[in-house]
């Protein structure tokens, strides 16, 4: 498999910036959850996080964590007619255009030698608990030092501090400590030998 094989079929995450006009957050909400439901009708959507600004934040900076099976999907849902009569919708609702980063490739996050990369949606989950790790916990103590940037411009800065965070520092330990169930073949990550118990008994129990 050639690169950009490997890019095109690698679990693929778009986070997408809106800074949201003082006193139109309603129809902004509003909007998001339109506009979500229509994702979801796309080939390959696996699903949204929705990091919202702290109550007293102004200007309101909304993150939309969108992620998809397949560089393919996410451009055929990027490209498509459908999201841009819903971005034209939400033009009025936000200050300036909206700011789009692609991350590609999330498996390499989870790698550990003789183990195959983890089912998409254990990635997905993990991914979501790191991002809300630096919401919630790094987020608030940034804010102020980009408070006077220029608006891409912290937004971009922003994006690069969680990125580089959940790369070299919260994946790796997630990883960690979820590794028995990340990497499980069986559902929910129970213990082969249990699994190997509860099908003997229940055969035993048959007979």
């Amino acid at each position: 498999m050639n690169q950009s094989q490997i890019h095109q079929s690698h679990h693929v995450t778009a986070v997408i910036s809106h800074r949201v006009r003082a006193g139109r957050e309603k129809g902004y909400e509003e909007w998001i959850r339109g506009i979500a439901a229509v994702a979801r009708q796309f080939d390959g959507y696996i699903g949204v996080n929705i990091l919202r600004p702290e109550p007293s934040a102004s200007p309101a900076d909304y993150v939309l964590v969108v992620q998809f099976e397949t560089c393919d999907h996410l451009n055929r849902w990027l490209s498509s007619d459908t999201r841009k009569a819903w971005i034209e919708r939400v033009k009025p609702l936000i200050q300036e255009k909206e700011n789009i980063q692609i991350l590609t490739g999330l498996e390499s996050w989870f790698q550990q030698p003789r183990h195959p990369a983890p089912t998409r949606y254990k990635q997905a989950f993990l991914v979501w608990v790191g991002v809300m790790i630096v919401s919630v916990t790094v987020g608030p103590v940034i804010a102020p030092l980009l408070a006077n940037l220029p608006w891409l411009l912290a937004q971009s800065l922003k994006a690069a501090v969680t990125v580089g965070l959940l790369v070299y520092l919260i994946i790796p330990q997630l990883t960690t400590w979820f590794k028995g169930w990340l990497f499980s073949r069986y559902p929910l990550g129970l213990d082969r030998n249990f699994v190997h118990w509860a099908f003997r008994k229940k055969r035993h129990n048959a007979e």
